[in-house]
This record gives structure tokens, C-alpha cells and sequence, in this order.
């Protein structure tokens, strides 16, 4: 299903797809967000503690992460966690960017080998927000584009204010970041937000998301894409940003904004 998925938003012409690893009890690459089953199967526990060919199909029905109460429907006979290689092997021109969602030696060391196995080190993208884990990436391949750990994120800022930033070298070549302000007006819904938080959100963004920061990002080839985004609204201040691609769940919806607002076109990536 994850496969089919993506597939249809390679269709409409996104630029590079977004996944996550995990590891299964015997060593196989999984796609998959969750660490454990609990959300999108029937079944309890972690994907760690399962074979690969014991691990369940996933729902008919499962959450959107980034859009609360909204849900993702397939009616598709093959619901089975696909394989990275699988992935590779379906899209080998297709740039793709990976979370390490856990800091394992052995899950880095498996996608780096299956990453030069399709000789794709051009083309994807990894790390972790977690600079231990992106800090292994790039240990285990340098030659993999690189994204920026949150502590990189406020190194990066700290050089911004100081103004040595351009004098700074940087081993990253993909920004990915969140904006404050949006993650909290998605989920104040649906959880009790204060007061205190639109506060800090607000400041965060005003340090974060600068036009200024993201231009200068693009002079030295480091691209930057905001997630997860989902609306034209979202789309609108996105791009406004200076931010070169936008990640979201649905596809479609973004092209047919950069189709109405030609302006935002200029080189942006779909992911």
C-alpha cells in the first residue's frame, strides 16, 4: 500500500519521496513510520520483535499524521510493510530522503549498503533529528546528501546571529524543518495548548523561518523543504518563506496550486 502510494504521487510529478526506516528481528529494511504496530496494525509490540514475514498487514484505514481526525483509505489486497530495496527498486530515479527513525548501528549500516548496492548516494537523502543518529550517517557514507540535525539546526542559527555563518563550513545538504506556528495551529484542536506555547511558537518561527536564511542556504546548494504541509494556505506561506520544496500528504492538491500560482514555480520542489 505505502508502495502504490507513492507511486501515485510520482504520477503527478513529485520530485522526491519522504520515508521512514525501521528494522526488523531478522534484518530487514522496513518502510514505516512507527517503531511499533499498535497504531496501523492489529497486532502489539515493536517491529524489532517480529520476522519479516510475521509482521501483519497494515489497516484498511490508518491516521494522517499531520491532519488530526483525517484518515487514509485503501482497499488494496496487498497491505504488507514494504522493503526499502522494494522501494529502490520501484523508483531508482526517483530522489529519495530518509528518516533513521532509531539509532541503530545496524539499520544505518543495512541502508547504506542497499543505497550503493543501486547506486543511488546522489540521490538520497538521510539522517535523523537526533544528531547522534545523523552523525552516523554520515560516518557510515559521506557521500549520501545530508540532512540537519536539530542541534546542527541551532548551530546553524547561533552562526546566523553572529554573522559568521557564511565563513562556517557545512557537511549538510538538506534543510528540513517544521514551521512552529503551523504545528501548533494543527494540533490545538485536538490537544490543550496554553498560551505559553503560540508564545514560543511564535518566537521560533521568527528566529527559524527566514527568507534571508533560506536564500543564503540556496547559494551554498543546500535545499530547503518545510513538512508537513497540506493545505494552499500551508503551500502559500511555504513558499513565500524562500523555502525551495514543500512535503506533503497530498500531492495532487499541490500541483494543482503550483498550476493556479505559476510564481512559486520557479525550480520548487513537490516531495
Amino acid at each position: 500500500m505505502k508502495i502504490q502510494y507513492q507511486h501515485s504521487g510520482i504520477v503527478v510529478g513529485t520530485d522526491m519521496l519522504e520515508l521512514d526506516c525501521q528494522l526488523t528481528r531478522d534484518g530487514h529494511v522496513v518502510v514505516s513510520h512507527d517503531s511499533v504496530l499498535d497504531i496501523r496494525t492489529e497486532l502489539k509490540g515493536a517491529i524489532s520483535e517480529y520476522n519479516y514475514a510475521e509482521l501483519p498487514p497494515i489497516k484498511e484505514q490508518i491516521p494522517i499524521d499531520f491532519m488530526p481526525g483525517v484518515t487514509f483509505s485503501s482497499n488494496s489486497e496487498d497491505r504488507r510493510f514494504p522493503l526499502l530495496e522494494e522501494t529502490f527498486q520501484h523508483f531508482p530515479n526517483t530522489p529519495i530522503n530518509i528518516d533513521i527513525k532509531i539509532d541503530s548501528n545496524e539499520l544505518i549500516s543495512k541502508v547504506s549498503e542497499l543505497v550503493k548496492k543501486y547506486q543511488r548516494e546522489h540521490i538520497t537523502v538521510w539522517g535523523n533529528m537526533k544528531d547522534v543518529v545523523t552523525q552516523k550517517c554520515y560516518k557510515e557514507n559521506p557521500n549520501v546528501c545530508l540532512l540537519f540535525s536539530a542541534r546542527r539546526v541551532c548551530f546553524m542559527l547561533l552562526q546566523l546571529y553572529t554573522g559568521i555563518l557564511p565563513f562556517m563550513p557545512l557537511k549538510e545538504t538538506h534543510l528540513e524543518i517544521f514551521m512552529p506556528v503551523h504545528m501548533v495551529k494543527i494540533y490545538a484542536s485536538h490537544f490543550k495548548c496554553k498560551w505559553w506555547h503560540n508564545v514560543i511558537a511564535k518566537i521560533a518561527n521568527t528566529l527559524l523561518i527566514r527568507r534571508s536564511l533560506f536564500e543564503h542556504l540556496s547559494k551554498r546548494g543546500v535545499q530547503t523543504y518545510l513538512w508537513v504541509m497540506n493545505t494552499e494556505e500551508d503551500f502559500r506561506k511555504a513558499f513565500e518563506t524562500g523555502a525551495t520544496g514543500v512535503m506533503t500528504d497530498y500531492p495532487t492538491k499541490l500541483k494543482a496550486f503550483l498550476e493556479q500560482n505559476p510564481q512559486y514555480c520557479n525550480d520548487q520542489k513537490l516531495s
